[in-house]
C-alpha cells in the first residue's frame, strides 16, 4: 500500500497532502448512507434538494425530494442507486462532497 507522510493513499492521483504532518487529514467521502435531512444538489440545474423521506419498494429504494425553500412544490422521487458500501442519487450530488466549507 502507497504511504504518503504515514497516511494510506487510496489512489496516486490522492495522495498529495501538503500540510505539517502534525496537520489533520480532511477528505471528502460519498454518502454513505442516504437519509432524511440531507441536501442534495441536481447536477444539471445546481438547484437544492431536502430528502424528505426513503423507503423500499420491492427490491429497490427511493428516495423523495423536494426542492429547498418550495414547500408548496411537489416532490421527486429518485431511484438509490447503490454503489459499494455507498449510496447515490443518479443526477443528484451529496452537497458535502461538491461545496467547501
Amino acid at each position: 500500500m502507497l504511504r504518503v507522510r504515514g497516511f494510506p493513499c487510496e489512489s496516486y492521483g490522492r495522495c498529495d497532502i501538503d500540510a505539517p504532518v502534525e496537520s489533520v487529514y480532511i477528505r471528502s467521502v460519498p454518502a454513505g448512507k442516504i437519509q432524511v435531512g440531507q441536501v442534495w444538489k441536481k447536477d444539471d440545474s445546481g438547484e437544492s434538494y431536502l430528502i424528505t423521506k426513503v423507503y423500499n419498494e420491492a427490491i429497490a429504494t427511493f428516495a423523495l425530494l423536494r426542492k429547498t425553500g418550495a414547500e408548496a412544490e411537489g416532490t421527486v422521487k429518485v431511484k438509490v442507486d447503490q454503489r459499494g458500501t455507498s449510496q447515490a442519487l443518479p443526477g443528484f450530488s451529496y452537497t458535502q462532497e461538491s461545496d467547501p466549507f
